[in-house]
């Protein structure tokens, strides 16, 4: 295509086989033309730009140096392994990502041998590449494990513990801290590839060695006196004194846009036998384009955009409040006049809405960083104390913290208040970013209350109802985008806590609609009418505790029963089949039929699609219904054999 960059010496390089073959000199061309090359797919298929822009660099200088696919190059994460993919043969499909039948936003074991690791949650690289270390030890199998680990992903415990546990892998096992965004160690300018040179080298590590041989002759108080100084002499030049503690030999700051100093460094790395190490490297989230540059979280994830002006394609604008929005305006309307609101975020701010609580309540709002299993402990704490904590977290990532949840919150019946964002389908993020488990993994704890809003009006009124729920714990589930358009209260109410309401009466079919499903459950209704086949809709809007009086009337008044969720099985559709079975409602012969997310991980794709591939929208509710009643499409009722 025309609109390409000119990228000659990339268009030699299919695989990292190629990429070795390059004088080392010609590397700072080959990552220019490979930053163009991703600036040009990403603005075609939106996606995760900034990150992977940040380690161009250091995603040449990593495999020019390591012999992967056979060394396991692990990146944490794998939002930044754009330029990964390119360099290991997917090049011809980049323009694919993140669509129906391309290529991931993450790394993916099914998708190439050069992706050891699938990654799309934060701060496992670690573990993983330790595990890898390992076994290739344990085998006595050449090779070795690298782990990119960065953008925030050391916040969280996990990549802690993994250090912790790292010694035995030796020298099989590198980290490579890719710091973009925040400082352990303050960059010296040149000095800093300088020094790394200095005690990645040979010259260093020799002498280094032979003196803690020497230590270890020594009677141990003069060993451990001989040790710590060396040890914290190096910590005083370096910052690595914390890593050294974890069992890790620090190298750096090396500058990570210095592709020539970063080959250097690692090839050091790589023949040093000393045991594992970790290299720190200083990037620039978004290098080497203007707009990512000067506003690194509006170019974290992107739509499609304009190269040239770097304007993204957003969409005609005016339209429905996003959910997240919503939650974050409305609790921050009710702490104007509520002191003891508190938010909680795991480095999602914007992500949850958040950012519109901080924005008019900045002390009572906090970003604990990729931290989950702190952030619920935290809020546990606050409630325990008097507060009222609200933890803003994905649904997905909710999933990190389940111990938390339940040993920390519901044993104690202690009322905090979570928001789950991206509840259900997500489109182009896929399976590992949808929130299809809530449900299940909530509505079996005891003291919990689990709500769902059909749009952003009962969003709004859901909010208001956790506030004011103070004898346990309590959530919302919302879904990722906008709203249905509908009219947002002045003031919210407080709901009857586990009551429903109906939508429209009929007498032959009901239908009872957890969440944003209700929009189809309605037009389903109205094609069930046309065929004379008069029907209720409810929206159940609590998934525990369940509205038994609701369902009970509608399952003693209507031949079929429907429940529709978008969530997986083991939400609220088994819920009321157990109700069901446990007062004998169906033995007068009641049709109930559950409809919910199938039993797989969906592939990304465009969220219309993965509806219709989950069979969850109007015309498979009346599908559903017609089968239940042995009827054709017509309304008719089938002849039985």
């Amino acid at each position: 295509m025309s609109d390409r960059p000119h990228t000659p010496l990339l268009d030699t390089v299919q695989y990292p086989a190629d990429l070795r073959k390059l004088s080392k000199d010609q590397l700072p061309q080959l990552a220019d033309e490979l930053r163009q090359e991703m600036i040009s797919a990403v603005s075609v298929t939106g996606g995760h730009l900034g990150a992977g822009l940040g380690v161009v660099e250091l995603t040449v200088a990593a495999h020019y140096v390591f012999d992967t696919p056979n060394d396991k190059l692990i990146w944490d994460v794998g939002h930044q392994a754009y330029p990964h993919k390119i360099m290991t043969g997917r090049r011809d499909r980049i323009r694919t990502l993140r669509q129906g039948g391309g290529l991931s936003g993450f790394t993916r074991r099914s998708e190439s041998e050069y992706d050891p690791f699938g990654a799309a949650h934060s701060s496992t690289s670690i573990s993983a590449a330790l595990g890898f270390a390992i076994a290739n030890k344990l085998g006595e199998t050449p090779g070795r494990a690298i782990a990119v680990i960065g953008d925030g992903a050391l916040s969280a415990g996990m990549a802690y513990e993994a250090m912790n546990n790292a010694a035995a892998a030796g020298n099989r096992l590198i980290v490579i801290l890719n710091d973009n965004d925040m400082s352990i160690a303050p960059p010296v300018g040149s000095l800093r590839n300088s020094l790394a040179r200095l005690v990645s080298s040979g010259k260093y590590l020799a002498p280094r060695k032979l003196a803690q041989k020497l230590a270890r002759a020594m009677p141990e108080p003069l060993h451990v006196a001989a040790r710590k100084m060396e040890e914290y002499a190096r910590g005083m030049f370096t910052g690595g004194t914390l890593f050294d503690e974890l069992g890790f030999y620090y190298v750096g700051p090396v500058d990570g846009h210095d592709v020539r100093a970063l080959v250097e460094v690692l090839e050091n790395v790589r023949d040093a036998d000393i045991g594992p190490m970790l290299v720190h490297v200083v990037t620039q989230k978004g290098k080497g384009y203007a707009p990512a540059e000067n506003s690194a979280d509006k170019y974290h994830g992107v739509v499609k955009f304009d190269v040239v002006s770097g304007k993204q394609d957003k969409g005609p604008g005016g339209g429905p409040p996003a959910y997240q929005n919503v939650f974050g305006e409305t609790l921050a309307k009710l702490a104007d006049t509520d002191p003891k609101i508190v938010a909680i975020t795991a480095a999602m701010p914007s992500g949850t809405g958040v950012d519109k609580f901080a924005a008019k309540h900045p002390h009572r709002a906090f970003d604990v960083g990729i931290a989950e299993q702190h952030a619920v402990t935290f809020a546990a704490g606050l409630a325990a104390q008097g507060m009222r904590p609200f933890v803003a977290i994905y649904s997905t990532f909710l999933q990190r913290a389940y111990d938390q949840v339940v040993h920390d919150v519901a044993i104690q019946n202690l009322p905090v208040r979570f928001a789950m964002d991206r509840a259900g389908l997500v489109g182009a993020d896929g399976a590992t970013h949808a929130g299809s488990f809530d449900l299940a993994y909530l509505c079996t704890l005891p003291n919990f209350v689990v709500m769902a809003p059909s749009d952003e009006a009962e969003l709004a009124h859901m909010v208001k109802t956790m506030e004011v729920h103070d004898s346990g714990p309590i959530a919302v589930r919302y879904p990722r985008g906008e709203g249905r358009g509908v009219p947002l209260p002045d003031q919210p109410q407080a709901l009857e806590i586990g009551k429903g309401r109906i939508v429209r009466e009929g007498k032959k079919v009901a239908i009872l609609s957890l969440g944003t499903r209700l929009a189809e459950a309605e037009k389903a209704a109205d094609q069930l009418d046309a065929k004379g086949l008069s029907t209720t809709v409810a929206d159940l809007r609590f998934a525990k505790p369940l509205d038994h009086e609701l369902i009970r009337k509608l399952m003693t008044t209507h031949e079929v029963v429907v429940t529709v969720e978008e969530a997986a099985v083991g939400g609220v559709g088994a819920h009321v089949l157990t109700l069901a079975s446990d007062e004998g409602l169906t033995d007068a012969g009641l049709k109930v039929r559950t409809m919910r997310l199938p039993d797989t991980f969906q592939e990304h794709d465009k969220p219309e699609k993965q509806y219709d591939e989950a069979r969850i929208n109007a015309p498979h509710i009346v599908e559903t219904v017609l089968k239940a009643l042995r009827v054709n499409s017509a309304g008719v009722e089938e002849v039985r054999a």
